[in-house]
């Protein structure tokens, strides 16, 4: 679930919620009891995992090298002979 952000337009008052994407957004401060929540852009936070994204293969050289077990029992010189 994301955490959303919240500003309150009569007291400045800040916060952050975990929500479900489909949820209503909060109206009331929890400070001073106005309906006046709004919520912040704000930049996500999220990490790619696995092979083939920058921060993985690229970041420090080059894609990495495939694994020697990677070639099939018949595609290796080494297997059939």
């Amino acid at each position: 679930m994301p955490i959303y952000e919240y500003k309150c337009g009569a007291c400045g008052h800040q916060l952050e919620k975990i929500q479900k994407m489909s949820d209503e957004p909060l109206k009331d401060c929890p400070e001073c009891a106005e309906p006046e929540l709004a919520k912040m852009v704000s930049a996500g936070g999220f990490s790619l995992k696995g092979s083939g994204w920058y921060e993985t293969d690229f970041k420090h050289g080059g894609k990495k090298e495939a694994p020697s077990s990677a070639c099939g029992t018949n595609a290796c010189p080494a297997a059939n002979g």
